[in-house]
């Protein structure tokens, strides 16, 4: 099954009751009650109990996700446990490096219950080909940047630099595996053009959303992951130009000046079927 469009995925700390309220109308792909980093230990149980409630109750416009803590830590377990119970379809672990971790969650949550698997460490980004074709329902994998350049002794500038070949290979695994890659947090919330080129960076790497911390995030990050209008144009014309009887014989095709081969046909019908997926979303279909 192909995942629903994920360009946006808005954390939320699920101990915060007016935000998490807000989120059932905002206009993010995804919404994640967060009971990680978002969470102070004391307010840990109790806002397990309200991601519970939030699962059970419903009425989200996003898909909902929420992150539990670490499978290690005295909440991971508890968290698996009481959001399997409440009927959670889609959960985010964070710190994963090794599959076995993955696995060991799924044998909690179940079959149902898609995983976003957090690379953090830098052991995960050395297991990366492990994590992501583990035997376990992962739907995507997630670069934690804030945790990852710590781990890794690394300054971040604007163009995260020290990231790129990391990311990079994160996006290569995920598509090895045929998982969903959504890039991580921009953490200047009232720098909106900076947000934005990080947008633009994400998505020429080949990431597929972004992870947000701010509603102000969420149109920019839905612009940057959608198909442009004149790339859903182009698009077409290369499938019509293929699909011409002329052409059957032919792996090169003459498109607006432009020689186009049938690797770029391949990368239209992509483009237009996300294109077809986020217009049958925008229509509830």
């Amino acid at each position: 099954m192909t995942p629903r469009p994920c360009r946006s995925v808005l954390f939320v700390p699920a101990s915060n009751a007016r935000a998490v309220e807000k989120a059932r109308g905002l206009d993010c792909d995804v919404a994640v009650l967060d009971l990680e980093d978002a969470v102070a230990p004391t307010a840990k149980v109790a806002a397990r109990e309200a991601a519970c409630a939030a699962v059970r109750t419903g009425g989200f416009g996003p898909r909902l996700a929420v992150r539990i803590n670490a499978h290690e830590t005295e909440w991971g377990e508890d968290d698996s446990r009481a959001l399997a119970e409440a009927g959670a379809d889609c959960i985010i672990v964070p710190k994963v490096e090794r599959a076995n971790q993955i696995k060991a969650v799924s044998r909690i949550l179940g079959k149902h219950c898609a995983i976003w698997a957090m690379i953090e460490t830098p052991r995960a980004l050395f297991n990366l080909e492990e994590i992501a074709q583990c035997e376990a329902p992962i739907e995507a994998l997630m670069p934690g940047v804030n945790d990852l350049a710590e781990a890794l002794g690394a300054t971040l500038g604007e163009d995260r630099e020290p990231l790129k070949s990391w990311l990079a290979m994160i996006v290569a695994a995920s598509r090895v595996s045929n998982r969903l890659a959504i890039d991580g947090v921009y953490n200047r919330i009232d720098n909106l053009d900076g947000f934005a080129a990080e947008c633009a960076q994400g998505a020429a790497f080949g990431f597929d959303g972004k992870s947000l911390i701010h509603p102000s995030q969420i149109g920019p990050a839905n612009a940057a992951y959608s198909p442009d209008a004149a790339a859903v144009a182009h698009a077409r014309k290369v499938v019509e130009a293929f699909a011409s009887p002329d052409a059957e014989a032919l792996g090169v095709v003459r498109i607006d000046d432009q020689m186009v081969e049938r690797l770029h046909l391949a990368a239209a019908k992509r483009l237009l079927a996300r294109h077809d997926r986020l217009t049958g979303q925008r229509n509830g279909e």
